[in-house]
């Protein structure tokens, strides 16, 4: 295959280009950054300038190499031969330089930039807020974009320019290093309204006769429940007359008497001591989700993802973390 060669001006090197152009690290940083982004305004969103610099700065080390790194048309971005030799390279060389600076300056540095953290809706709007908050406090030069999703998969997290995210739920992505944080118990709830005065079912079979409302994320037609003593399993069928995949819309339609539903128990637990809502089976439960911190394999870490590791691990060990 012919190699796509872009012509310097006379009497220019790479070497003076470079040195009169902006730092080498930059230009491949900026080089990664639109190829894992995947377009150069989403790259430009990431590093916190615009588009017009993000463009200067990829022409300029394509002139410095003397070589073109990518095809660009209106909506995409592909990689030449040369482009996808280069990327390989410069992530090696970014990652041995992150480690290099670190080395030299001293774990005892003070975390520094972006960190952004995907979270799930009902966490991260309510217990994972508060370390959050402790970890902005005690690294004042570090910023957080705090992103809540449900799921995220290790293509948004190059895409997206994740550094890490909480997720609840099995992780089956062996790409991810997953460290396991806590478990959630979740038990089945109603309103008062919606048993009308009646006796609380306390069998999961009294269960199956009454409306459903399902948290599609973990169950859509069967509800599984675990005998707190004994370990028995039983199941239900239900035909939910809702479904949801939030948290938080669940416990709405509960509270509004629309069906049954099996929940995280610490997020129902203020409705449950004021009656809003009622524990139905109480000596029956889903089993608990655990609760992961998810990052993809590397080299190296910077030093704001780590302290933020400590940070949340350090937080979920008190038990408020886990009802």
């Amino acid at each position: 295959m012919k190699k796509s060669v872009i012509q310097l001006p006379d009497n220019t090197t790479a070497s003076s280009l470079l040195s009169s152009s902006g730092d080498r690290i930059e230009l491949m940083q900026t080089f990664v950054r639109i190829v894992e982004a995947g377009n150069l305004s989403a790259a430009a969103s990431q590093l916190g300038t615009t588009q017009p610099t993000i463009s200067r700065r990829l022409q300029t080390l394509e002139r410095s190499l003397g070589v073109r790194l990518l095809h660009r048309s209106t909506h995409t971005i592909r990689l030449t031969t040369d482009g996808e030799r280069c990327y390989q390279h410069a992530r090696n060389l970014l990652e041995n330089w992150a480690a290099f600076e670190s080395d030299l300056r001293g774990s005892g540095q003070d975390p520094t930039g972006m960190l952004r953290v995907v979270a799930p809706h009902a966490f991260g709007q309510e217990r994972f807020i508060k370390p959050l908050a402790d970890y902005l406090k005690r690294y004042p030069k570090v910023n957080v974009e705090w992103l809540l999703h449900d799921d995220i998969a290790i293509g948004d997290f190059i895409s997206d320019g994740i550094d890490c995210a909480i997720q609840v739920g099995e992780i089956s992505d062996s790409s991810l290093v997953a460290i396991k944080l806590t478990e959630v118990p979740r038990i089945v709830v109603a309103s008062p309204a919606l048993l009308d005065n009646q006796a609380l079912p306390q069998e999961p079979a009294e269960l199956a006769a009454l409306p459903w409302l399902a948290l599609r994320t973990y169950y859509r037609n069967e509800v599984l429940l675990r005998h707190k003593t004994t370990g028995e399993v039983q199941r239900i069928a239900i035909a939910p007359r809702m479904s949801t995949d939030n948290l938080y819309a669940l416990r709405s339609a509960a509270l509004q008497g629309l069906g049954v539903a099996v929940s995280s128990a610490w997020i129902m637990e203020n409705d449950l001591a004021a009656g809003h809502l009622q524990h139905l089976a109480t000596a029956w439960q889903a089993d608990p989700l655990p609760v992961h911190l998810v990052y993809p394999y590397a080299r190296f870490y910077p030093a704001r993802l780590r302290c933020f590791i400590d940070a949340i691990r350090a937080a979920v060990e008190t038990p408020v973390a886990t009802k």
